[in-house]
Formats: structure tokens, sequence, C-alpha cells
């Protein structure tokens, strides 16, 4: 009814409706102990390696001892194991992927008469997901997260141009060439990133420039477009306009990197994290990437489960303990730095020498141009009972879905909403045939591609 009633309004009225949307979300994500979680953020950046171990050592401990009396699923797994609460016997503890996470999704969230926080995930394997956060756990996040950013002058009021999942648009903006909405109390303007196609990006990139936002924040495969067309057409953006770019929800490249930072002449500071909450991974100032110990456990392991210098990420979060991940296998990979290699901006974390992520795919529409990752996998987003999917594309005026679902809960209303995702990021003129499947096979390598690109060669 929201979406309904938010159609028909005119736009300063759709402009008022997402300033009021912002202003409850910054009510709950900056209220409770948001404040004390930031003064304890700014006093412990320079913490020796040391005083960092010891403070993730006692967190450990803390979080290991609440999941296991509040969690179902984990007081039965690891609640007899002896001195689980140590940081030393993590080993012993069950790794956790995603397909055992959706599946025993009830049993892991802790039983609480507290209000939960909830986070919906696509998620980039195809899996749907809902997970939930005690307020104060996505407050620390939150503290955290705008520590970081605040390390490159970023503030919330900061004039800022994001880019991200939300479909704010109708068709009359598209027919007026206007691709964006803005929060004018909280100085932000949210451009969509689901019209990136040629015959539209003059008007992003000629609003940017006159917007002359001081961040941006948001899918980086979105942002690469707009500076690739601005680069090849002419544009010069200002000079020290945009302070620094942050991207989200995707591997950075090389490629990614270069034209961001030619065209909007900045600097990108990457971090890495997930909608369900996995700790952080932050690029300092000196463009060396840090593990926060302060944000929970990393674990670099090879295919035998054993520590390696490259090889999958296995996640133990701090701030997860409605929804706990402990162990968790997050489906990346990361390349951690030599020990003996040390930073020299104040930060004391190890480091990492190389995110390694998923290579980010792409459906192209030829209405709205290329659907990026993130926002492919957001069309699970309301939706249950799909269990995978994959998104083939074989021709560009077709696309094909193949899905498999849990027949208890999937519904032709479900089918609906899927489609309607999709249909808000391809456009009306695309075909989508739904090919209902038991299973959809892995890559010689042993992972799943949610997206499979095979005309890339007409692009």
């Amino acid at each position: 009814m929201k979406e309904k009633v938010y159609q028909l309004l005119p736009d300063f009225l759709q402009n008022f409706m997402v300033y009021i949307y912002n202003r409850q979300a910054y009510k709950r994500r900056y209220g409770g102990e948001y404040k004390n979680f930031r003064k304890e953020k700014k006093e412990n950046r320079t913490l020796s390696l040391e005083e960092l171990k010891e403070y993730q050592k006692n967190r450990y401990s803390e979080f290991i001892k609440f999941v296991i009396q509040n969690s179902e699923y984990y007081k039965n797994s690891i609640g007899n194991i002896e001195h689980v609460e140590s940081i030393d016997n993590i080993s012993s503890l069950p790794i956790v992927n995603k397909e055992v996470l959706r599946n025993n999704i009830g049993s892991i969230t802790v039983k609480t008469s507290e209000q939960l926080e909830k986070s919906k995930t696509g998620g980039t394997t195809g899996k749907s997901l809902e997970v939930k956060f005690f307020f104060r756990d996505s407050q620390e996040r939150f503290a955290f997260l705008d520590d970081f950013r605040s390390r490159f002058g970023y503030e919330l009021g900061k004039k800022t141009a994001w880019f991200s999942g939300k479909n704010l648009l109708t068709s009359r903006d598209v027919n007026k060439n206007v691709f964006w909405k803005t929060d004018f109390v909280h100085h932000v303007r949210y451009y969509s990133t689901f019209h990136i196609k040629d015959d539209y990006l003059k008007y992003y990139v000629e609003d940017l420039i006159r917007f002359a936002p001081e961040y941006l924040v948001g899918f980086p495969s979105t942002i690469l477009e707009i500076a690739k067309y601005g680069i090849a057409n002419g544009y010069d953006f200002p000079e020290n306009k945009v302070k620094a770019v942050f991207p989200t929800a995707e591997t950075i490249t090389d490629e990614t990197r270069y034209y961001i930072e030619k065209f909007f002449k900045t600097k990108l500071y990457n971090q890495y994290a997930s909608s369900e909450g996995a700790p952080f991974i932050i690029e300092c100032e000196k463009g060396n990437l840090h593990l926060e110990l302060q944000t929970g456990v990393f674990e670099v392991l090879d295919e035998n489960n054993q520590p390696a210098q490259s090889g999958r990420l296995v996640v133990t979060s701090f701030n997860t303990a409605a929804t706990p991940l402990v162990r968790y296998d997050i489906g990346d990979s990361i390349t951690l730095e030599d020990a003996d290699k040390k930073c020299t901006c104040g930060n004391n974390n190890p480091l990492v020498k190389e995110i390694l992520g998923r290579i980010d795919d792409f459906i192209y529409s030829v209405e709205n141009g290329k659907i990026n990752l993130g926002n492919v996998s957001n069309t699970l987003k309301d939706t249950k009972g799909i269990i995978r999917f994959q998104a083939v594309q074989n021709k560009l005026d077709e696309l094909e879905l193949y899905v498999v679902i849990d027949k208890e809960i999937y519904s032709k209303q479900i089918e609906k909403v899927f489609l309607s995702n999709w249909r808000d990021r391809v456009g009306d003129v695309m075909k989508i045939q739904i090919n209902y499947v038991n299973e959809i096979p892995v890559e010689g390598s042993g992972k799943f591609r949610i997206v499979k690109n095979n005309i890339k060669d007409l692009l």
C-alpha cells in the first residue's frame, strides 16, 4: 500500500517521504548506545596489536557464552565442548555455511522478548536469507562504519550521492530523465542503480556535477559506469569536490578503482562487511586493508580447513548476537599480507593483501542497461520459498531464470513478487522465462554462480 501511494505522489512529496523514512531509520541507528560506541571506536583507533588481540579475546568469550545460553542451535551443537569460551579453541567449533544458516535460521536465532531488527539479504549465491539484530548491535556496527568514514571527513549531513538497490523512481521520472530522489534535510541524493545505460548516463553525470557531492557511497559497478561514461564523453568533474568514495557490496577491481578515482578526482576507500553481519575489513589512508579485530574473528582456511595465507574466509562476528555468526563460511576469499609488514597509518590491526571475493557478473537490459550483481541478488527481497536461483542470459532480449523452490512455502503470489522485482530491474520489454528445477549445478571450480552472462561479446 505504501509503495502504491508513493507512486501516485508528486515528486516533492516523494522526496519528503524519503526524508521521513530516513528520519525513522536514523532515530534507531543513532539512538541507544551509538554515541558511546562512537567514543569507544575513536579511542581505540591506535591500540597496539597486543591490546587489540586482548580486546578480541574478551569479546569472543562474552559472545560465545551468550550464544550457547540463548541459541538453541548452538546450545545443542557446541554447548558440551570443553573450554569453548577460549578463542584458542575456536577450531573445535563447527563451520556453518550459508545453506546451514538458512535451513536452521529459526533455531540459530536467539529466543528473546526484546524487539529485534530485521535485515533482509538477497545474497550473491542466490539464496534468500533474513537475519535479525539487537538494536545495540546495529548501533555498534553503524558506529564502527561511521568511525571509518569519519577518518576522511564524513559525518551524517554531509552532501552525499548514494547508489544502492532501492527502486525509488516512477515512469514519470524516467520520462523526464530524472534518475534520483533527494533527502534535502540530510543532504543525501539517491541515484537509481536500475537505469545504467548509455541513453541515461549523461543525465547522471550532469546532475552529479550540479549536485557536487562531498561523498559517494554505494555499488561500485554503478559508479564505475558513470565514471567511464564521463571520461569517454569529455566531461570534466570539478576538482576538490568529492572527498572520498565508499563502495559497498561488491569486489573492487583495479579497473574500478582507476576509473572512479580518475573521473571524480578523489580516492576510493574500500570496506568489507555483509548484510548478515560479517566483521569489518577497512582500507586506511595509506591504501592498506586492515582486519578489524574489534569486530570479530577472521579465519583464512584451505580446502582441508587448515589455516592458510590465502583461502576462504570464515568469520565469527561480535555484533550478531541475535542471529549469531559463529565460524560462518561467508563464501568469499582473501589473501593475508605477510605478518612482518606493518602500516604507518596508526592502525595496528593485521593487514590483508587482497579481498578476492566473487567475480561480479551482470545482466544486460536493452531498456535499462547493466543490472549488477547486487541488484540481481536483491530480486529475492520480500519473497519466501526460493531456495536458490540462477539468471542466465543467452540473448539480448531474453532472460532465463532457473529456480529451486520449497513447494510448501512458495506460491503464485511469491512468483508474482519475484517477477515484479525483476521487472523493476530489467524493464518491461525483456522476455523472462522461469524454469523450476530440482537443482542447479555448480561450476567446475565447485562454486555456484548466480549470474551467467553469455552475451558479453554482443555488448
